[in-house]
């Protein structure tokens, strides 16, 4: 899922958010005309459920990351403010009210996400490619990447979101080996691996991304192995940013907030493992500008041999 932020001061923490840390409240004509688009969809976004700091920016650029098979995770991560309950069965015409809310944003690129549906035979997997699906016959012209949960890594599950022939297959390592006990607890870090392992080795020609956040007690020698970790398995975006505690209850604490300069030394790091891509810095969340990230990863591939 998209790392999130505090937005009420009754939630806020003690600790003083740094200077870099702060973000406009929303506002502007084209944050509203997004906002009503969203709504008429009946389709969540990512950007309201996960709280996520860059929704003023990215609205007003008619930028949205949109959440299927509803709001209601069966999972419960620590650092992830999207509610955990029994979900609602998924909703047939959703692929159909997405593609059309798509297509009336105009986006050339879009990411779309989904709440872990562990109470699904096959975990949404086929949910997820009907509205890949969908968006494509809509809108012929824009790109779209997707942001599962791990599908317990089944092959079945990876195969059938892979034949709708998304762009972008990307999905989050989170943190580091040693802590994803604990900031992950119903996922696995292997597991995480084996998921982009799988969609390379069923279709090469997908660009495959992960992301992690920081600020959870990780070292540096944590983070390069990650780092390598993903780079073994030809994983060619690595998106890093900043863990911003959701609230006081039931979320984990924040370790440490690095520094815009401290990001730009582990994105340099990551690019010098062999990344195609590499965003990072404290707002870099998944789906954060990510149709200019992929279209930097396009034209670098297209230059660099890859074999």
């Amino acid at each position: 899922m998209e790392l999130t932020v505090l937005t009420s001061s009754r939630d806020t923490p003690s600790r003083r958010l740094p200077p870099w840390l702060k973000r406009p409240m929303p506002g502007g004509s084209e944050f509203g005309a997004t906002k009503q688009i969203i709504a008429d969809s009946r389709v969540a976004t990512v950007c309201q459920e996960a709280r996520c700091p860059n929704i003023t920016e990215c609205w007003a650029k008619r930028h949205a990351t949109f959440m299927i098979l509803g709001d209601r995770c069966t999972r419960r991560c620590p650092f992830c403010a999207v509610t955990t309950a029994r979900p609602y069965p998924a909703e047939t015409d959703e692929p159909d009210r997405l593609a059309d809310a798509i297509a009336r944003l105009n986006l050339a690129h879009v990411v779309i996400t989904a709440v872990a549906r562990d109470d699904l035979p096959d975990e949404g997997a086929g949910h997820f490619a009907r509205c890949v699906a969908a968006v494509h016959e809509k809108s012929l012209d824009t790109t779209v990447e997707v942001l599962p949960a791990d599908f317990h890594a089944r092959r079945d599950c990876v195969r059938t979101l892979c034949d709708a022939r998304p762009e972008l297959y990307n999905h989050n390592i989170e943190t580091v080996e040693r802590l994803t006990s604990a900031v992950r607890p119903q996922a696995k870090y292997e597991r995480s691996l084996n998921v982009l392992r799988t969609v390379k080795a069923l279709a090469p020609h997908i660009v495959t991304k992960s992301g992690i956040m920081l600020g959870l007690g990780e070292t540096d020698d944590d983070l390069r192995r990650t780092f390598t970790d993903l780079r073994a398995v030809d994983c060619d975006v690595l998106t890093i940013g900043q863990y911003l505690q959701p609230s006081l209850d039931g979320h984990m604490a924040v370790h440490k907030y690095y520094t815009p300069e401290e990001f730009d030394r582990l994105g340099d790091i990551a690019r010098g493992l062999g990344f195609v891509s590499v965003a990072s810095g404290p707002f870099v969340r998944s789906s954060y500008n990510a149709g200019e990230v992929f279209d930097e990863t396009r034209r670098r591939l297209a230059t660099v041999d890859r074999s």
